[in-house]
């Protein structure tokens, strides 16, 4: 089974405030085809929402994106959305078991949670949170993609060419993520994919 990479990001523009607040989200494909490293972008935006609701959209539209051929994946998924990862690690399969409820109420996103759930099931998945805002580049990539997704309110064709190479030499020249070899950084994790190994709750992937 085709192993892949997936980095994910949301944001949401004055999240928590009165008023339609515009939102997008965001992410790098990685996967090995034909013996080279291949990668896309995608990212969504929508005009009134939060910043969960555009990590469960961002995480449901890239594994139909990716489903789209018709091929089951092995795919680790890398967000620094707590309520994302946590969600789909440890709520969700108790609140299926229980017919989608829960004992303390209603669950909020209660749709789009069961949207990603089907999503899930088109691939074997893994779920993995990295801290944000703490220099992992393709974390800081994802993340970027999402703000202009949200700024320019604006949604990719499907999976378009990644950008990842140019904005790494951009950061680069200014003194960032000096020596980073995001090659080395996918094999890493692809090694771990491919032997089956379980990836914790928290683990810092996505340096």
């Amino acid at each position: 089974m085709k192993v892949s990479v997936v980095h994910l990001d949301e944001s949401c523009l004055g999240n928590g405030r009165e008023g339609d607040n515009p939102g997008g989200a965001g992410g790098l494909i990685e996967v090995r085809s034909q013996g080279r490293i291949q990668r896309r972008d995608f990212y969504v935006h929508a005009p009134a929402t939060t910043n969960n609701r555009m990590a469960l959209i961002g995480a449901s539209t890239v594994l139909q994106l990716m489903a789209a051929k018709g091929k089951r994946m092995r795919v680790l998924m890398v967000s620094d959305s707590e309520y994302l990862v946590k969600g789909m690690r440890e709520w969700v399969p108790g609140w299926a078991g229980r017919g989608w409820t829960r004992k303390a109420g209603p669950i909020e996103n209660l749709v789009l949670w069961q949207e990603l759930a089907t999503a899930a099931r088109l691939h074997e998945v893994q779920w993995t949170w990295v801290r944000g805002h703490r220099g992992h580049p393709k974390n800081e990539y994802a993340n970027d993609l999402a703000v202009a997704a949200a700024r320019e309110r604006i949604t990719s064709a499907g999976v378009v060419e990644s950008g990842l190479g140019e904005w790494l030499a951009k950061k680069q020249a200014r003194g960032m993520f000096i020596g980073y070899d995001p090659d080395a950084a996918f094999e890493a994790l692809e090694r771990r994919l491919t032997a089956g190994e379980s990836f914790p709750l928290a683990d810092e992937v996505g340096a």
